[in-house]
């Protein structure tokens, strides 16, 4: 009875043996990337301050610089306020 355990007991210390020197070892966590390789960037929207993905986002330009957006929506209202404030100015 004893040889019988002493022999489960090896198989199983074997086993865990090779498990450990071949099995799949954890991997750093990595940010999320497209397909085509490149970490996709969270930029936030200046009309409602969510944050979305700058490959998802909708993008207007003005005056040279690059704005993104959540909705179609808030870029409208965006564009709608910046008109407004250069009749103003």
């Amino acid at each position: 009875m004893l040889r019988l355990f002493i022999i489960a007991f090896l198989i199983y210390l074997a086993y865990v043996v090779l498990k450990r020197s071949f099995g799949s070892k954890p991997k750093d966590i990595q940010a999320p990337r497209r397909p085509d390789g490149v970490v996709d960037e969270l930029v936030q929207d200046p009309v409602c301050h969510t944050y979305i993905p700058r490959s998802t986002a909708y993008t207007l330009k003005l005056g040279g610089k690059e704005y993104f957006f959540c909705a179609k929506e808030c870029a409208q209202k965006f564009q709608e306020k910046v008109k407004e404030a250069k009749r103003e100015g």
